[in-house]
């Protein structure tokens, strides 16, 4: 039972990082609506961000943000892209599945300045 247990979770994070690959394409390809490629955004930079919504120190819950939040954000950013676009993402990773990694430094820019921001909207406030 543990072992089936564990094959499947690593069968699963197998096909997560492989779906990573293809959100990042399709975040690329010109004929990506908008609409997703925010949340295609929020969701890669939610993944390079060192912030979670809930510390992993904390038992239990912590590492549910990562069970739940991460799958939820890339299911719903897979949704929102074209059937088209998704298929030729797809495609280039099923071809070439080490090209595409997700060391993307411009997301972890990004997402090192909207923490930045954050911290002195909340420091520099008016109370």
């Amino acid at each position: 039972m543990k072992l089936n247990f564990l094959s499947n979770l690593k069968q699963r994070a197998k096909q997560l990082r492989s779906e990573i690959q293809v959100l990042i394409i399709a975040y690329k390809d010109k004929r990506t609506p908008l609409s997703a490629r925010v949340l295609i955004g929020i969701t890669i930079g939610y993944l390079l961000s060192p912030i979670d919504l809930i510390p992993d120190f904390i038992p239990v819950f912590g590492l549910l943000d990562d069970l739940i939040i991460v799958p939820a954000l890339v299911a719903l950013s897979i949704k929102l892209i074209p059937a088209i676009v998704l298929s030729d993402a797809r495609e280039q990773v099923k071809n070439s599945p080490q090209r595409h990694n997700k060391n993307n430094w411009l997301f972890a820019f990004i997402i090192i300045i909207v923490w930045i921001l954050l911290a002195a909207l909340l420091i520099f406030l008016p109370h």
